[in-house]
């Protein structure tokens, strides 16, 4: 489990999917972004939480400008590939929005190609 006592960087915001796009956009207000990418897994899971989340950061004056899917069985080789889409793009700041097990190998994709360094932020639902 995640905890601010094992990272400095982690904030626990909320539990429930309703209340987490509305503490994502005040994070996003808070830090002055105006435009996130969203990363999710492709499914209903993923899926249903977007029209939420473009909904309150709408509500920020902030938006989503690129939606980023991940096929839930991808493979190292896929996410490689999206994570080198998303390091192009001007925007630096990504909320993910999958399961944890997905999650895991998503990051460590991301830890090898030093897209955890300083540059980028990450929010995770």
């Amino acid at each position: 489990l995640l905890t601010s006592i094992n990272s400095p960087y982690f904030v626990r915001a909320t539990s429930n999917d309703s209340s987490q796009v509305r503490a994502i956009a005040a994070i996003v207000k808070s830090f002055g972004w105006r435009s996130v990418v969203a990363i999710y897994v492709d499914n209903g899971f993923g899926e249903g939480i977007m029209p939420y989340l473009a909904d309150a950061l709408q509500d920020v004056q902030a938006s989503v400008v690129y939606r980023s899917l991940i096929p839930q069985e991808a493979n190292d080789d896929q996410i490689l590939k999206e994570l080198y889409k998303l390091m192009t793009m001007q925007t630096r700041m990504f909320v993910v929005h999958m399961a944890p097990k997905l999650g895991f190998r998503f990051f460590q994709k991301a830890r090898e190609i030093n897209m955890m360094e300083e540059g980028y932020v990450w929010l995770l639902t």
